[in-house]
């Protein structure tokens, strides 16, 4: 794959303070990247410093294989070639939903804005209804008709600031993958800005969590939650806890459930103390099991519980149980591990009251 947006050691400020600091990441052509994280972190002005609304002060963009920012260089936004959906979908009320498509394309030839918008308003599922009006239509469906008239110019990348966060939880689970088989089916290339990682996970080939203004992160999804590179990205996705434990002579992890096995340590010594990462998938309940654990808070999920658990030495372990399991609170459970690999990070020192 080529690599089609690349940010090399991007930072970005004002007045004199950095909010973004030496970000890089690569985009390939074709795929769709998430920038997630809490409010405040820096994600949607590195999302503006790539549309160029915001100069850079180090490191350099480059799309498709053209310099658009660098120190003293911030090629202009129109000139870019990048479309923009924002949360506030903007829709003309007084043009037509194909109007509204064909905004972007009005250069081109009637018949190729007619099979342009032809073709999109089959892609988002409204063929029926170029005629009509956007305030005739459902949230959904404007986001929709939002997105279709960003794409319709084929824009070299499209850049999504939160365009879901106005939509209830229902129909943006239903919307969030329509919108990614849209873009793959264009094959646009996407950047993402959001908070929500279900909706980064459900959306994106590659995320980077950011806190901030540090990268912390750019990978998959997958290898995001199941091997995240620092204990903030390991605490911010998913839900987790950590156990601690002592790295013993032949490089395994001596804990309070038991002894773990670890295929790599990553310089870890000998008598080290140590964070394992424990997802609520990692931990079982098991009647029959030896190492008890009381239960302190329970979630019903329909196909499960999730229990927060507190062990004998005070640690406290999110697990999963079938629902038919339903246990009160303050009750003894048992538990087992079903660890695949290990995350873990050195112990950090506590603070002293």
């Amino acid at each position: 794959m080529i690599e089609h947006l690349i940010l090399d050691d991007v930072t970005v400020g004002y007045g004199g303070q950095d909010i973004v600091r030496k970000a890089g990441i690569q985009l390939m052509a074709g795929e769709i990247g998430c920038l997630l994280g809490p409010s405040g972190c820096g994600k949607s002005t590195l999302l503006r410093a790539i549309a160029g609304f915001e100069p850079v002060q180090t490191g350099q963009i480059l799309l498709a294989k053209r310099l658009i920012s660098k120190p003293g260089l911030t090629v202009q936004p129109e000139r870019r070639n990048i479309g923009m959906v924002f949360q506030d979908i903007a829709l003309f009320p007084h043009l037509t939903v194909a109007q509204n498509i064909a905004f972007g394309i009005r250069r081109q030839s009637r018949r190729d804005q007619q099979n342009r918008v032809a073709k999109l308003l089959e892609l988002i599922g409204l063929s029926q209804m170029g005629e009509r009006y956007p305030h005739s239509l459902s949230g959904g469906q404007q986001q929709r008709v939002a997105l279709a008239r960003a794409i319709a110019p084929k824009p070299e990348l499209l850049l999504l600031d939160e365009p879901f966060s106005g939509l209830d939880a229902s129909l943006r689970e239903t919307l969030v993958p329509e919108v990614r088989e849209l873009l793959k089916a264009e094959q646009v290339s996407a950047l993402l800005v959001t908070h929500d990682q279900m909706e980064a996970f459900a959306m994106a080939d590659k995320v980077a969590v950011m806190q901030d203004g540090q990268l912390h992160q750019w990978d998959t999804p997958y290898t995001i939650y199941h091997e995240p590179r620092t204990r903030f990205v390991a605490r911010f996705i998913g839900q987790g806890e950590f156990l601690i434990g002592r790295v013993n002579a032949a490089g395994e992890i001596e804990s309070a459930l038991g002894t773990l096995k670890a295929t790599k340590i990553h310089g870890l010594k000998e008598g080290q103390d140590v964070e394992v990462l424990l997802r609520p998938d990692d931990v079982l309940h098991n009647d029959d099991s030896s190492f008890q654990a009381r239960i302190i808070n329970k979630r019903f999920r329909g196909s499960h519980f999730l229990y927060r658990v507190e062990l004998p030495s005070r640690q406290r372990l999110f697990c999963f149980a079938s629902s038919h399991h339903n246990h009160a609170l303050g009750e003894n459970i048992g538990i087992d591990l079903d660890l695949d690999h290990l995350v873990m990070f050195p112990l950090e020192p506590q603070s002293v009251l």
